[in-house]
């Protein structure tokens, strides 16, 4: 059986080589970086099932790191940092990261975050949610119940659908359904979601599918 990978971004090295037993111990393969400036390339060498980004490195730092991953990469990421503000932790998920550990932290906290979203990432989408997307139509089907979106609607979801478990912040969601420079107020987000919530509620009324994180944004999950 093929070990999953785990590339850990981490300068502090005996930090580094104590989650690296772990992750090791859990049955994923390992390898780590320790200068932000060698990651990218580590990032396309191992091709890693997920990575563990500390924020602050040497030379490059993990927003920049996340950022350029987030280019052609969907691959998930979970920060690790020191700085624990709030602004840091908004910053760190606008820029697509999936999760956020702040240190000091458990090693066993941060293998059970990696399993969560690997278990999560390596479920087939509709078999995991009952829900299909049709992008041509506009639909929404669930066990052969439908419901129509309106084009904004469909585009907020299907960029939550993409990726569940993922939180996204109000700000990210404008930039997927706007592609110019318009001002749009939070409530205008709030108001798409109250409405995709109600049709999907329509076709699947014991299912929950959006959900709100407090002072964040929302999120994909079926709960």
């Amino acid at each position: 059986m093929i070990k999953q990978k785990v590339l850990i971004i981490e300068d502090e090295e005996k930090l580094a080589i104590i989650l690296g037993k772990y992750i090791e111990q859990a049955g994923y393969e390992f390898e780590i970086v320790m200068d932000g400036a060698d990651a990218l390339s580590k990032v396309r060498t191992f091709e890693p099932d997920i990575i563990l980004l500390d924020l602050m490195l040497p030379s490059v730092d993990g927003i920049e790191i996340c950022t350029q991953v987030r280019k052609d990469s969907a691959v998930p990421i979970i920060m690790t940092t020191a700085k624990v503000e709030e602004i840091d932790r908004l910053l760190g998920l606008e820029v697509g990261a999936d999760d956020y550990v702040c240190k000091p932290y458990s090693p066993k906290e941060v293998v059970a975050r990696v399993k969560a979203i690997l278990r999560r990432t390596n479920n087939s989408l509709p078999i995991q949610t009952g829900l299909i997307l049709d992008e041509e139509t506009l639909f929404v089907n669930y066990n052969g119940q439908r419901t129509d979106l309106t084009h904004v609607e469909f585009m907020l979801l299907q960029t939550m659908f993409k990726h569940p478990g993922r939180v996204y912040n109000r700000a990210r969601l404008m930039d997927s359904i706007y592609d110019d420079d318009r001002v749009v107020s939070d409530r205008t987000i709030d108001s798409h979601i109250k409405k995709i919530r109600k049709k999907l509620q329509d076709i699947a009324p014991e299912s929950e599918f959006i959900h709100s994180i407090y002072g964040v944004g929302y999120k994909f999950e079926v709960m």
